[in-house]
């Protein structure tokens, strides 16, 4: 069964960094793009930063100059390094990918369970 494993989320303070770490569970045929996005209490679930298969990278303007998107074939992992971290980025992170199970199968896309990032005094 495939799924996507998260890691890397916790607490920590106003201008301190995490790392974010999403790795593709199971056997696949490729992963496109890949991405992560996050939901605040109260609010909907909102695009962080994309990055394709490629390496072509897409952000939030909230985010952009502070957070960076990448990943590793090898390995189906994706990364959201986070710097500079305000308490307005305090929400669930989740991680989604497009993977082909399959050679000759559409590609579907998944979500990761979610890891908590807060950031607070």
């Amino acid at each position: 069964q495939v799924q996507l494993v998260e890691s890397g989320g916790g607490l920590v303070q106003p201008g301190g960094s995490l790392r974010l770490s999403c790795a593709v569970s199971g056997s696949i045929f490729s992963a496109n793009a890949m991405g992560w996005y996050r939901q605040a209490p109260g609010k909907q679930r909102e695009l962080v930063a994309t990055i394709t298969s490629r390496g072509t990278t897409n952000y939030a303007d909230s985010v952009k100059g502070r957070f960076t998107i990448s990943r590793d074939n090898a390995k189906n992992t994706v990364y959201l390094q986070m710097n500079s971290l305000r308490p307005e980025d305090t929400a669930v992170y989740y991680c989604n990918a497009d993977l082909q199970v399959a050679r000759f199968y559409t590609a579907s896309r998944y979500w990761g369970q979610g890891t908590q990032v807060t950031v607070s005094s």
